[in-house]
């Protein structure tokens, strides 16, 4: 894509795919601000496998090629894994037909390969979407870790209500162990949580602009987007999925078992507790924006092959 390397923001993204993180995929590639190094995977909105495998494949509809994508933790630091089928369907990008993913996975594991490009490239910054078990794991490993990075930006947890329990959203819900652990790193984090993603829904709106773009990638997110949305009306009662994962994306290029409960991000607003801040936390998203540039993002996807391996079926 477009953009002076030497002015572009070194990222990582560490993500589950999941519908929401194919189009945090999709936007990291293609943001002139951004350069996406690699693309790690760990299990959360269905199991690794099937996780590392979407990535390949929405990599391989994009043609986005040359970026690394290496897979991680098949499990959280102390439990079983437990997805989120009934969002994501068995195969975790239900809704869309693709053919066999073209682009390779990676030899490296996620852990080594973060940790390798955190010494190699200065003012990474790494986006997480999914649980974080990979960077819980990567800070055991690699304590300097925090030292080099330049921010954490994650997609995960709640102010107030969570979307899994009560209490906690899914990203940290799925590993709070993990979540612990990097909140307590040391690292300079800013979590984008539900309260700022639920200002992203994929409106009728949205889908007609996307719609509109007239390529292959395009009617792809549109099936994509046309699953989401009557998974979170069943599930959820929404009338329109937010797309919570390219928000954390999209903050970048604009700029366990817990004390309190398990899988709660706890958010002292008036510092009752004197415990020293740890994350900038995001409450809003200007919906406008963002959807400008994801749009931006897809279309700029359109001199891509024009018979990319998603044909199986009759795009809607």
């Amino acid at each position: 894509m477009t953009g002076d390397l030497a002015q572009r923001q070194p990222i990582i993204l560490d993500c589950d795919p999941g519908h929401d993180d194919a189009l945090a995929i999709l936007l990291a590639a293609a943001a002139p601000s951004l350069e996406l190094l690699a693309i790690t995977t760990v299990a959360g909105n269905q199991t690794l496998e099937k996780t590392t495998l979407n990535a390949r494949r929405i990599c391989t509809v994009a043609g986005i090629h040359g970026v690394p994508i290496a897979a991680g933790a098949d499990r959280p630091l102390a439990h079983e894994v437990r997805v989120a089928a009934e969002i994501h369907g068995e195969s975790g990008l239900d809704g869309p037909a693709f053919g066999e993913p073209q682009v390779p996975l990676d030899a490296r594991q996620a852990a080594d390969l973060i940790s390798e490009l955190s010494r190699s490239v200065d003012g990474l910054v790494l986006v997480a979407t999914g649980p974080l078990t990979n960077v819980a794991t990567v800070l055991a490993r690699d304590p300097g870790l925090a030292g080099r990075l330049r921010r954490l930006v994650l997609m995960g947890g709640a102010i107030g209500i969570g979307n899994t329990t009560p209490a906690a959203e899914f990203n940290i819900a799925t590993d709070a162990e993990a979540a612990r652990a990097v909140f307590e790193s040391g690292l300079p984090i800013t979590m984008v949580p539900l309260e700022a993603t639920h200002h992203a829904l994929a409106t009728p709106e949205v889908l007609a602009r996307i719609a509109a773009i007239g390529t292959p990638l395009a009617a792809m997110t549109v099936d994509l987007l046309a699953f989401f949305a009557t998974t979170y009306r069943n599930v959820f009662g929404f009338d329109s999925p937010p797309v919570h994962d390219p928000c954390a994306v999209a903050w970048v290029i604009d700029e366990t078992q817990a004390e309190f409960s398990y899988g709660r991000t706890v958010c002292d607003v008036y510092g009752v507790t004197g415990r020293p801040p740890n994350a900038e936390v995001a409450t809003a998203v200007a919906a406008e924006r963002f959807w400008d540039l994801m749009i931006d993002a897809l279309a700029s996807y359109a001199g891509e092959p024009s018979d990319p391996p998603y044909a199986a079926q009759e795009l809607g």
